[in-house]
């Protein structure tokens, strides 16, 4: 257990001390933040035409408002924390990498339900909105990075209930 804390904490400072460089942030972080800005509008669109992707920001050129897609908002920092618990968990590679792909579709596919009800919250109700985005979706989306990770630990093949037949005590 303290060889899973001390590397998912190392982990951590490595990925988020990467994240945060210029380079990182020009020519990944900020691409990836467009693209979730213009996913919202594909699907927003699909019900309602007054929806625009501006860089990163999503708004309603009809009444003006819009949200900015911002860093802690884009997901990138809980597929960071997500990642690293992962890695840091003693599995097979193979596993890992099928938590990471699945893990990342997950808490993408949250935090687009996320932008987009802050996009209407934020037309609708200003009160409702700031808690939603202070209060609400900041634990939804780390309780998301948590049951993906639990998820994925049970799902471990090394995690098998069965003891193996050469161990001893063990009758067939």
């Amino acid at each position: 257990m303290r060889r899973f804390f001390l590397v998912f904490v190392a982990l951590q400072l490595l990925m988020f001390g990467v994240e945060l460089t210029q380079p990182v942030q020009q020519h990944l972080v900020l691409p990836w933040t467009t693209l979730l800005a213009q996913a919202c509008v594909a699907i927003v669109t699909q019900f309602d035409a007054n929806a625009a992707a501006l860089g990163k920001v999503l708004w309603n050129p009809s009444t003006g408002f819009g949200v900015s897609i911002e860093p802690g908002c884009n997901g990138v920092e809980a597929c960071i924390v997500l990642f690293a618990a992962i890695v840091a968990f003693p599995a097979g590679w193979k596993h890992r990498l099928w938590g990471i792909g699945l893990g990342f579709v997950a808490v993408q596919a949250l935090n687009v339900v996320r932008v987009i009800s802050l996009f209407y919250l934020g037309q609708w109700n200003p009160a409702a909105f700031k808690v939603a985005h202070e209060f609400l979706w900041q634990g939804l989306i780390m309780l998301d990075v948590l049951i993906v990770w639990l998820v994925w630990v049970r799902a471990n093949p090394a995690n098998s209930l069965s003891p193996p037949a050469s161990a001893p005590g063990v009758s067939a």
